[in-house]
């Protein structure tokens, strides 16, 4: 997705290729700074999510579209709040690989603390929040899944009492493979802005604009074709569909906890 030069063109060849370059562990490079960012966004969308449901539905039935709309405002505040995160993620992750890309400037950093300071530094406070742009018109990614989820789930409710583990996960990972499919080719330009690395036209030296963004995808386009915009695109379903999926039934269960221990109704029936 950022090493735009890699000769292989599969997912398992490029995966074989770092294995050999790099070693056995280098697919999980920087996997420390993924699971903190992952909790974080996943903690800052869920509670805005239903912080919001609960003061707009007010116990009534919800609608597709509303859950829509609230999904897309959880989406723009965990955008604004986690973008930083995910940033120096990005730049620990790919820290230590080796690029054929000649446009991709190395980095050093000792730690997430590290990298915040050098970014900081360097480039500017604002450099924490590169690739933000791309990411406020990703925020239709978990909007769209909420919205096939909660779907999905009040159809399925019609016909039964109570749905188990296997729909739950089922139609988590259903939700989450439209919403990537959808939204991928931003998500490409989303991970490039924010390793920030890459020599972009010194003229724009915003990284997050439209005219950045724009850039990317015809450059994309031009080197790969159309089908380049979804390059990458199974590996990032394996990841983020059983990731989703998972997260789901973990969510359903939770709350469902929540809602028994406030002698409450179950979740399911909103």
């Amino acid at each position: 997705m950022i090493d735009e030069k890699r000769k292989s063109k599969t997912t398992h060849m490029v995966l074989l290729e770092i294995i050999k370059e790099e070693g056995l562990l280098a697919p999980y490079r920087g996997w420390f700074p993924v699971i903190s960012s992952l909790c974080c966004s996943n903690f800052v969308y869920f509670y805005t999510f239903n912080s919001l449901k609960a003061v707009w539905v007010k116990g009534q039935r919800s609608t597709t579209g509303k859950d829509l709309v609230v999904g897309f405002v959880a989406g723009v505040v965990n955008v604004l709040l986690t973008t930083p995160l995910w940033v120096v993620n990005t730049r620990l992750k790919l820290q230590g690989a080796k690029f054929r890309n000649e446009d991709i400037v190395p980095t050093n950093y000792k730690g997430i603390i590290d990298a915040f300071h050098q970014i900081i530094r360097d480039e500017g406070i604002l450099a924490l929040w590169n690739g933000t742009f791309p990411s406020l018109l990703l925020v239709f990614n978990p909007a769209i899944q909420f919205m096939f989820y909660e779907g999905l789930k009040r159809q399925l409710l019609k016909k039964r009492m109570k749905l188990s583990s296997l729909d739950v996960f089922i139609i988590g990972a259903i939700a989450k493979a439209i919403a990537t499919t959808v939204t991928y080719p931003m998500q490409t330009v989303q991970s490039i802005l924010r390793f920030g690395r890459h020599r972009l036209n010194p003229e724009n030296r915003t990284l997050g604009s439209l005219r950045n963004v724009l850039y990317l995808l015809h450059q994309r386009v031009r080197r790969f074709g159309i089908m380049g915009l979804y390059k990458g695109l199974e590996a990032k379903l394996l990841q983020t569909v059983l990731t989703a999926a998972l997260m789901f039934l973990v969510y359903e269960k939770l709350t469902a906890a929540t809602f028994t221990v406030m002698g409450l109704k179950s979740a399911g029936k909103h």
